[in-house]
């Protein structure tokens, strides 16, 4: 045992807080970028946003002479001329006209412009547990009993089900009425009132139970009770022959049944969902201008950031401020440029991809080309990550429409005798056949697979479902309509 000093040389990245932030604002999404900056404005006092200091009210000394200087000043004959017209105006009449006017809300004169949007003045609309709630205290349940019904209330799902994660439907009831502190037979009864609240069938333990509550709700038949009851599964399936043999009725009878339950609800809840619409704003825009593609950053709502004026003038002086103020300038200047290079990598990645794939601009979806991260980072010189990270959450407007940057990424699908082409290319030839389909004799997977081998496109059959499901789009055996 003994100590030795070894000199060994070595190459390892150092990620600096530079190299941290610009990573970080990399990845960011339009939104979230926006948000970051407006914090920032708000943390650090030396950064100033330059649209709203060069209006000529909360701008520099400097900038309101600029104003006041391009603002010539009247003539002495101008101003005697102006005070002869205002000595003409009748005053009374217009205080009297003033008056009959409808004040402005708030008392305010502004003009209809300032005004909220009517967007913004809607009020909030009243969600399913409100609604639910409202009518619990209108009925005449004791107190237990409504003890019960706000833990139903509180364990709904988006659906309007009543579920309790880690428990079977069978076990929901008996856990809740122990909490409660309620018998377990009294609190069915207490479910099956709010069961027949408004929505019908909410709360309901599974999609039988919501319908079976529906169908007893508005008196249908029997034949329905009996179909929902104990052929729920042969009915999601669409196996009619199946459901008509056990039952031992005509098929047509199944179809007219089939139909009456379609017009039920499976989702309570679902007028009650008030999700707030999620807007997607560009960060780059493509224009074709003659025969050439421009690539602008969309700058509209982002702030412009400089250094403030008067911390640059307090860095002069020999302060106590001086190093916090000179923190806060390093900061404020890290975070100009990080944003810079932001913009200017992602006009680069943007400009690549509308060169790799201008035979998608100008032709459409049929021409996407094949794609990968590698292909755009050679070209740009940059790391595939790095694009990466570019790409994610990155919205691009073009005149085919509004994309995400990842959309232009594709694997390629072997083509005989042809060269390759995109998988999006693909999905978009299966939509157009399942688009154009006998809805009675809708294609199975296997019949899309030689469709598309008589158009020279070598793919697997699970690759076809695997597409499918991608789109959103059922099986053949769910697709078919029977009447």
């Amino acid at each position: 045992m003994e100590l030795k000093q070894h000199l060994k040389l070595s190459q390892q990245l150092v990620m600096t807080p530079q190299l941290q932030q610009a990573i970080k604002l990399l990845q960011m999404s339009r939104t979230e970028l926006v948000e970051t900056v407006h914090q920032e404005l708000l943390e650090n006092p030396v950064l100033e946003d330059l649209r709203e200091t060069s209006d000529g009210s909360g701008g520099d000394a400097s900038d309101r002479q600029l104003v006041e200087q391009a603002i010539p000043e009247r003539s002495t004959e101008g101003a005697r001329d102006a005070d002869h017209k205002a000595s003409e105006i009748d005053w009374d009449r217009y205080i009297e006209n003033h008056a009959m006017q409808a004040p402005m809300p708030g008392g305010s004169s502004r003009g209809f412009e300032d005004l909220p949007s009517v967007e913004s003045t809607l009020t909030k609309t009243e969600d399913l547990v409100d609604h639910l709630e409202w009518q619990v205290r209108m009925s005449d349940m004791v107190e237990d009993e409504c003890r019960f019904a706000a833990l139903v209330l509180g364990n709904l799902d988006d659906k309007g089900y009543l579920e309790v994660e880690g428990l079977t439907p069978d076990e929901v009831v008996p856990r809740l009425a122990e909490e409660a502190e309620i018998d377990a037979e009294d609190a069915e009864e207490v479910l099956k009132m709010i069961q027949r609240f408004d929505p019908i069938g909410v709360a309901a333990r599974d999609l039988r139970e919501c319908l079976l509550v529906q169908a007893e709700h508005y008196g249908m038949d029997e034949l329905v009770v009996r179909v929902i009851a104990d052929h729920i599964h042969d009915l999601e399936r669409r196996r009619y022959p199946a459901i008509a043999k056990a039952l031992g009725v005509d098929l047509e009878e199944v179809y007219d049944v089939a139909q009456a339950i379609g017009d039920l609800e499976p989702r309570p809840a679902r007028n009650f969902i008030s999700a707030e619409p999620q807007y997607i704003e560009p960060d780059v825009w493509v224009h074709k201008v003659g025969d050439k593609y421009f690539v602008v950053a969309n700058d509209d709502g982002m702030p412009r950031l400089k250094i403030s004026r008067v911390y640059r003038s307090a860095m002069k002086g020999n302060n106590e401020a001086k190093e916090y103020i000179q923190n806060k300038l390093r900061s404020a200047q890290w975070l100009i440029r990080s944003i810079d290079q932001r913009r200017k990598t992602i006009e680069r990645v943007t400009d690549c991809i509308v060169e790799k794939q201008r035979d998608f601009f100008e032709k459409g979806i049929e021409y996407l080309k094949p794609m990968i991260l590698r292909d755009v980072a050679e070209e740009v010189g940059m790391h595939e990550s790095t694009i990466s990270r570019v790409t994610s959450n990155k919205y691009v407007a073009t005149p085919r429409g509004l994309f995400e940057l990842k959309y232009f990424f594709n694997s390629a699908i072997r083509r005989s005798s042809e060269e390759d082409i995109a998988s999006e290319s693909v999905k978009q030839a299966i939509k157009k056949m399942i688009d154009a389909e006998d809805p009675k004799k809708p294609l199975s997977d296997q019949k899309i697979v030689e469709l598309l081998r008589e158009q020279k496109i070598q793919i697997a059959r699970r690759t076809v479902a695997k597409y499918r499901e991608m789109m959103g789009i059922a099986s053949s055996s769910k697709r078919k309509k029977y009447f």
